[in-house]
């Protein structure tokens, strides 16, 4: 037996958006490019074009001000086969007065057997590992999702709501309203 005992993990440093979303630190005008993530569209796509709102909170209902968000889904035809418009993959940090982080995207189409959905990871202090979840809108037949059905009388914390130009969704860390977040 080793008298070593296991540490614990690290959890997402200031360090975080500098590497993943240099925009947040400014590093945009210091010659690192553009901000990259929020738009995932490029020209003109097939599809339906929206904004994506994202709020993440904490267990008091406050906005996680440095949460990391990214969103992967599938284009309008429903595969995760990226295109020259579209990237299926977006990267934002969250807005670091607002906590919120919008994406510009495609409304997903439906992969077999499942209703249209972004998936979701987070990471931001005190998340020792991301947490990864799912968005669903509210305008689709979500009902028979596989998902859905197993986030059971907690499905409502995964749809969105409608809000023009896209969608909104708010992302709850704890409390009686906590999102359901998958062991991937």
């Amino acid at each position: 037996m080793s008298d070593f005992k296991e540490s614990p993990s690290q959890t997402a440093g200031p360090y975080v958006h500098i590497g993943c979303a240099p925009q947040t630190a400014g590093l945009e005008q210091r010659g690192m490019g553009a901000p990259f993530g929020h738009k995932m569209i490029a020209g003109v796509t097939p599809g339906h074009e929206m904004t994506l709102d994202i709020t993440v909170l904490d267990g008091e209902g406050a906005p996680v001000k440095d949460a990391l968000i990214e969103i992967w889904q599938a284009g309008p035809e429903g595969s995760y086969a990226p295109t020259a418009q579209f990237s299926n993959w977006g990267r934002q940090a969250a807005d670091l007065t607002t906590g919120q982080a919008r994406f510009q995207t495609l409304k997903p189409g439906a992969l077999k057997g499942q209703a249209p959905h972004v998936l979701v990871w987070i990471a931001a202090r005190g998340i020792n590992l991301a947490l990864t979840s799912r968005i669903y809108f509210p305008d689709e037949n979500n009902a028979s999702d596989p998902f859905m059905i197993a986030a059971g009388d907690r499905a409502e914390t995964l749809v969105a709501a409608k809000a023009e130009p896209g969608y909104t969704h708010v992302i709850r860390l704890q409390g009686p309203k906590e999102t359901v977040f998958f062991d991937v």
